[in-house]
């Protein structure tokens, strides 16, 4: 198959792509990441919703607390198979038989490098650790994935003997680890092609991002003829990660129309949950799931977003489970102002827009990110509206300590009405964003979408900066809250996102 320029494309697709999501296995062994094992359930049953195959629940043999987590991982029926990883010994083996897991990833090392320097052997006791591994694993049941270990530094004859013993004593599927991410797209499609034609069994594709190719390699190899593709939510992992498995959905859904089992619309929402678990916040840039991957300010993109979306967006965000957020900042063009504007019902006259535009732009020009409300509060000031809120805060109170959950109460003034809410939290943040929410879900479907803190002076005493990312229906707005209490700054910046998406000037004439 040739493209339109004429150059051969890579397109020995299999007719059924598989995904083996390894996040709570490599993608853990991101430095600072530990995970308890209810929150790897969390996890497991998120991605067992998003329609992965098999889910490799961590690494049974390593401690009591990873074989509990593998354990009720693999107790609760989920519709993936579970997996845990395992090395090439008695111990681990029975470590994962014991833990119910349905599935072992085997790990063994194949290349001269790790086996002499690493292990201390020779190629043939590693032929002969195989064979009695995988047979050792096969009788009690379990299926064997083999994860041959830097197999892109092996000797290729060599590493063919040992998936071709692996394959005499039973085993169901082989996958070569490009473990310090050394392959190319077009020789991880040479790799796979060669492997693919010998090997009888399905094979996986693993790959590491240290030369930031971790997802084209495993695109390259599943065009190849691999079947699985080996991935972690976020690209997390050791050093520079994994291949992360929303850009591959992604990317073989909309760029070579693969049909998947993949729920693209989940994937947002899992690399939430996950980066709230690990404690790991994706790069604002990041492909698919980063904060700006659908966010536009400059004032040439968003008039052609404003026009048609696809002009500079390459899909919907709706795949993704996202939705467009049309910033505001010094790089703003009127038609996005005005839409903003619009969005509240506000119809300035030409004078006082172009004061609105100018404050915005000088506002952006002394280095502040702007929200949409400061938007708002400029067009408030500058045509003399009312600015009366919807919601103001006029007492909070949290209760629980360090072994119980966090309770907030919230006195609210809601459109001149007192209203109080009380809600449950992991702490003080979450629970009293949870008790405002409670007092307004009668009357408003708003969301919180995105949270981010940060200490912008140092000591025990330093202000901190919250920006939240609010949703109501298919509209994002941002605000920001600045305090000494963080729980104070959290719902200044709540209370002003909720107040600009119930901002509707509409039934008033604003044109003055």
């Amino acid at each position: 198959m040739t493209s339109k320029w004429g150059i051969t494309l890579f397109n020995n697709f299999p007719n059924c792509i598989k995904f083996l999501d390894t996040t709570l296995r490599d993608g853990e062994q991101t430095p600072g990441v530990a995970l308890v094992p209810e929150n790897k359930l969390r996890i497991a049953q998120c991605l067992d919703e998003l329609g992965i195959d098999v889910i490799e629940a961590g690494f049974a043999a390593v401690s009591k607390g990873e074989f509990e987590a593998v354990k009720l991982i693999a107790t609760q029926g989920l519709k993936a198979e579970v997996a845990s990883a395992g090395r090439g010994t008695k111990n681990d083996i029975d470590a994962v038989i014991d833990s119910a897991a349905q599935v072992m990833s085997l790990i063994i090392p194949t290349s001269d490098l790790h086996i002499e320097q690493k292990l201390h052997k020779t190629r043939e006791q590693i032929l002969k650790l195989t064979a009695e591994c995988v047979t050792y694993a096969k009788s009690h049941g379990l299926k064997v994935d083999l994860l041959a270990e830097d197999a892109t530094r092996s000797d290729f004859d060599y590493l063919l003997k040992v998936f071709q013993i692996a394959e005499a004593c039973g085993v169901d599927r082989v996958t070569p680890c490009d473990t310090v991410g050394i392959l190319s797209p077009d020789s991880s499609y040479d790799f796979f092609t060669k492997l693919v034609k010998i090997v009888k069994v399905p094979v996986g594709v693993h790959c590491h991002n240290d030369f930031g190719m971790a997802v084209a390699n495993t695109v390259a190899g599943l065009s190849a003829g691999a079947q699985v593709a080996h991935g972690t939510i976020n690209g997390l992992g050791e050093r520079a990660g994994n291949a992360a498995i929303e850009e591959v959905a992604v990317a073989l859904h909309t760029l070579y129309k693969k049909q998947l089992r993949i729920r693209t619309e989940l994937l947002y929402s899992t690399s939430q949950l996950v980066s709230r678990l690990t404690g790991v916040n994706t790069q604002p840039n990041k492909a698919v799931v980063g904060e700006n991957a659908f966010k536009h300010e400059s004032g040439i993109h968003t008039q052609g977003m404003l026009a048609n979306s696809s002009t500079y967006e390459p899909f919907p965000p709706s795949l993704v489970g996202r939705t467009r957020h049309i910033a505001q900042g010094k790089h703003s063009g009127s038609h996005a102002i005005k839409a903003d504007l619009a969005s509240m019902g506000i119809k300035p006259t030409e004078e006082q827009f172009q004061e609105i535009f100018q404050q915005i732009k000088e506002l952006g020009d002394k280095g502040k990110n702007v929200m949409n409300a400061d938007v708002l509060g400029i067009a408030e000031n500058v045509m003399g509206l009312s600015g009366v809120k919807s919601i103001e805060l006029q007492e909070m109170t949290f209760s629980g300590g360090a072994k119980t959950a966090a309770q907030a109460s919230v006195c609210l003034c809601v459109n001149g009405k007192t209203v109080f809410g009380t809600a449950n939290g992991v702490g003080p943040v979450d629970a009293a964003i949870n008790a405002i929410k409670d007092v307004i879900k009668e009357t408003e479907a708003i969301e919180l979408e995105q949270y981010n803190v940060k200490a912008i002076t140092g000591g025990t005493d330093a202000v901190v900066e919250v920006v939240v990312n609010m949703r109501k229906g298919h509209r994002i707005v941002t605000a920001l809250g600045i305090h000494e209490d963080i729980v104070k700054a959290s719902m200044d910046a709540v209370i002003s996102c909720i107040n600009v998406l119930t901002t509707d000037y509409s039934n008033t004439n604003t044109e003055t």
